[in-house]
């Protein structure tokens, strides 16, 4: 039996949730919190850990992680930060616990992060596979440039994702 190519085991671009990149990190959280996608069209459900992110022409311009809208909402007053005493530089790191002092504050501050816009913090994406290539090759490409998500191409244009999930799935049916 033969290893599938990713086009088969993509997840329809349809199916994954993407943004325009104009988007407030609001807004995309509230895509995010309730989408799923069906892995291996064998009805198990999972929910996407990020969100590609588009231009006005429809060109995929990077991916929105569940860390980097952490990164984005994250009080700037509480950013780590360089001190120079006495001609000395210093890594202060911030202690995220100091956020309790203030929950009302903190509130506030999330709430105004919120309006941040996706394509500030996104993540740019430099690998695509094409919807004919193996499945092996997607390991290859998930583990030399560690990452988990790899938009498909077909005829140039993205037709959709694979990402860990995928390929363990489908390892999982070949091994298992």
């Amino acid at each position: 039996m033969a290893f599938k190519r990713v086009g088969e085991i993509m997840i329809p671009l349809d199916d994954y949730p993407h943004l325009p990149h104009w988007f407030s990190l609001r807004q995309a959280l509230a895509e995010l919190e309730g989408a799923q996608y069906d892995v291996g069209g064998a009805g198990q459900v999972s929910s996407p850990r990020s969100a590609l992110v588009f231009d006005e022409a429809y060109r995929l311009l990077g991916q929105l992680r569940r860390r980097d809208m952490f990164r984005g909402l994250g009080p700037r007053y509480l950013a780590d930060k360089k001190v120079h005493i006495k001609g000395q530089d210093f890594a202060v790191k911030a202690d995220p616990n100091l956020l309790e002092l203030s929950y009302d504050r903190l509130i506030k501050k999330l709430v105004e992060q919120s309006e941040v816009r996706v394509s500030e913090v996104m993540q740019p994406i430099d690998t695509t596979l094409d919807f004919n290539d193996s499945i092996t090759k997607a390991m290859s490409e998930f583990v030399e440039h560690e990452i988990s998500l790899i938009p498909v191409l077909r005829d140039g244009k993205i037709a959709g994702i694979v990402n860990t999930v995928c390929v363990a799935h489908e390892l999982a049916q070949l091994i298992l």
